[in-house]
């Protein structure tokens, strides 16, 4: 269930950090040095594809699945995703011994399900988009009040894991002035710009949609839930079509800015980050790196000002499909 504030408390962030501390290592944050020279002041990578399951989401899942096996017993916990969610889920589940059923749309990413598979989790493929398998999943959950449906866009505490990327990120970089970050079910962006502006508020944390999925970045302008009738983008880990409307006031509070990206973008980063920075990024991931390069070239945004202030794009997971690599090529 949704807090009154959809973004977590200072108090929060401390809990998921000591907990997350007996899990997870703190992920590099590597200076890019052709985005420097681009740029013309210090641009840095959060490589959240460190982590286990090659994805910032286990962050969210671990923590969340904690929390409620405190609050009593979990006959299964279960999650809708397109892939990086779920495949969280499945490794929360296995490190503390509880069964998991993974909702996916048909056709989702082949090496994110496999992920998910090899974690030991049943997958239900249900519904053209992650929509779909949430009500699938909605239902599923209705069935047994043990049952725990952990939605990253909706759970009360999720926000609290990735947060700690935030802290991470201004202890690895003092000089951080700006923070890009992809946003799909707002879950990530909620927890990262709560944590920064905790510490540092004049960070100013913008969030990145794709064109093709652009229902946050459409209620950040509107001040309202804007839903869209598709999100066929290849960045699924952006695919969110009906936004929350307690997640579109709390993005809409700590959110500087919101800007877009193209397919076409989204794929050049992903080349740029292969050749020029050996970093593998799937799509959403990539978003960030896109947008940055775009708003330099005058495309999307206004472009961050030189000199020494650093900026931070937040690379989200690596778990990018063959085929997608091959087109980025």
């Amino acid at each position: 269930m949704l807090r009154e504030s959809a973004l977590p408390a200072v108090a929060e962030i401390e809990r998921a950090r000591a907990f997350l501390s007996q899990h997870l290592m703190p992920t590099r944050l590597l200076r890019a040095p052709s985005l420097t020279a681009l740029a013309g002041r210090p641009v840095l990578l959060k490589l959240e594809s460190d982590l286990p399951t090659g994805s910032f989401k286990v962050r969210g899942a671990l923590y969340a699945l904690w929390c409620q096996l405190q609050a009593g017993p979990v006959s299964e916990v279960i999650a809708s995703s397109t892939g990086n969610h779920g495949a969280a889920v499945a490794y929360a589940a296995r490190q503390l011994g509880v069964r998991a059923t993974i909702f996916l749309p048909r056709g989702a990413n082949p090496v994110k399900r496999q992920r998910i598979a090899d974690l030991g989790a049943r997958i239900v493929e249900r519904g053209r988009d992650i929509s779909d398998a949430a009500t699938a999943a909605v239902e599923h959950a209705s069935r047994d009040e043990s049952i725990y449906y952990l939605n990253d866009a909706t759970d009360g505490v999720l926000p609290a894991g990735p947060a700690t990327i935030g802290w991470e990120i201004l202890e690895q970089c003092p000089e951080c002035a700006e923070l890009y970050v992809p946003v799909g079910d707002s879950a990530l962006i909620r927890g990262v710009a709560a944590a920064v502006h905790a510490r540092r508020p004049a960070v100013r944390v913008i969030g990145v949609q794709a064109e093709a999925a652009s229902s946050y970045y459409l209620s950040w302008r509107a001040g309202r839930v804007v839903a869209t009738e598709t999100c066929d983008t290849i960045a699924d880990g952006l695919a969110t079509r009906a936004p929350v409307a307690a997640n579109v006031q709390a993005v809409r509070e700590a959110v500087a800015d919101m800007r877009l990206v193209t397919e076409q973008q989204m794929l050049s980063a992903i080349a740029r980050l292969a050749a020029d920075e050996q970093v593998v990024a799937e799509p959403a991931a990539a978003a960030t790196v896109a947008c940055l390069v775009s708003s330099l070239n005058g495309t999307v945004g206004v472009p961050p000002a030189s000199g020494d202030a650093a900026v931070v794009l937040l690379v989200t997971g690596g778990n990018i499909a063959p085929d997608l690599l091959r087109r980025s090529s």
